[in-house]
């Protein structure tokens, strides 16, 4: 039979459970058989509710949490019985005065908040929308405050990565009259008629169409890396012109990695077609990936093209090829412009092939 103490807890789950666990006595909030009614009533709602909820009780914000909260608490779980701010302790300096504000009687309520979180036992990027409420007792004083709160996290990683591929198609609109007018260029000097130039032009738009069309549509960059890799290199992959040489053994990726190779790739090709090996008939590329150990290796390098100089500036494209690829594969991307041909190499983990879908909408540029 319940205590006649615990009563307030019916219906609260597991976290009902560790609450009658508990030696409140030890803590700030003393015996529970000495809580005052508001606290249980506040915390009777908070276990019965299906929304993450945290409350925190008296000078020392001592926390006390429902079911619903702990996916939010990662590692950090189970705490209950301590100081919030000491739970999260990486993120005191910002939650201080939001939990001082609720403790002045304010409701506090932010959307899509960030902090840098080490609940899974490294710091990662984290975002919230929530309510910090005051909670007063029976003569208005403010005893505590209520954390509602949702993770928002992957809402704002898609609404980042949406931008991201608005500013890219924006990109490759101001890209496709050079690219196109290179296709058409390097056809005519090797066809043998006009109907041969003509035949070749179209069906090397159409391939351009459809490299375009994977990079686009997301939900269809899926496989290995030689896969991709010819999707997106298709355009460029010409009879009679400068050789692309693709070479690895049969790897596959999560659709994240395969999003940022595939963009870093058009890129990479797009350039070198403007400034590089591919807009030279003698020219040619070799991308190859391996792995060596614990490491993936992935390289793309030009050789017998025109003398290579290194940009003034670095424009959006540099920004796919420098940060959002090495983002995407948790690793580190290294580019040498040599005179002789420009290349890159993309230094991951081995580990972080295959990457998690949950991480698939984390291709974030620093600007």
């Amino acid at each position: 039979m319940l205590d006649e103490n615990l009563t307030f807890l019916r219906g609260g789950g597991a976290s009902a459970d560790r609450i009658a666990e508990i030696d409140w006595a030890a803590t700030p909030l003393g015996p529970i058989s000495a809580w005052p009614a508001v606290l249980r009533i506040s915390i009777s709602n908070m276990l019965n509710s299906a929304f993450p909820k945290c409350l925190c009780w008296g000078d020392e914000k001592t926390m006390i949490y429902n079911d619903a909260f702990v996916p939010i608490l990662g590692n950090k779980h189970p705490c209950m019985g301590q100081p919030f701010l000491d739970a999260w302790t990486e993120a005191a300096d910002m939650l201080k005065p939001i939990v001082d504000k609720a403790y002045s009687g304010e409701s506090v309520y932010i959307e899509d908040f960030h902090i840098v979180t080490t609940r899974s036992g490294a710091a990662e990027d984290a975002y919230f929308t929530f309510c910090y409420s005051p909670l007063r007792d029976e003569h208005g004083t403010v005893r505590g405050m209520l954390d509602t709160v949702i993770e928002t996290t992957s809402t704002v990683h898609a609404r980042e990565l949406s931008t991201l591929r608005n500013r890219e198609l924006v990109h490759r609109a101001r890209n496709v009259y050079a690219l196109v007018s290179s296709l058409i260029s390097q056809t005519f000097r090797s066809a043998a008629s006009v109907e041969d130039a003509q035949d070749r032009i179209q069906k090397r738009i159409r391939a351009l169409v459809a490299a375009q069309d994977v990079l686009v549509e997301a939900k269809s960059v899926n496989g290995s890396i030689a896969d991709i890799a010819r999707r997106a290199l298709s355009p460029f992959l010409l009879e009679d012109g400068p050789a692309i040489r693709i070479d690895g053994p049969d790897i596959g990726l999560g659709r994240e990695q395969l999003t940022a190779l595939s963009l870093a790739l058009h890129e990479l090709a797009t350039n070198s077609v403007k400034y590089g090996a591919l807009g030279d008939r003698k020219g040619y590329v070799e991308l190859q990936w391996q792995l060596q150990g614990n490491d993936f290796r992935l390289t793309w390098r030009e050789s017998d093209g025109p003398l290579v100089a290194k940009p003034g500036s670095r424009g959006f494209g540099s920004a796919i090829i420098q940060y959002a690829l090495p983002e995407a594969f948790s690793g580190t991307v290294e580019v040498d412009y040599a005179p002789t041909g420009f290349t890159l190499a993309l230094t991951a983990p081995a580990d972080r092939l295959r990457a998690d879908e949950r991480t698939a909408e984390e291709l974030l540029l620093p600007f």
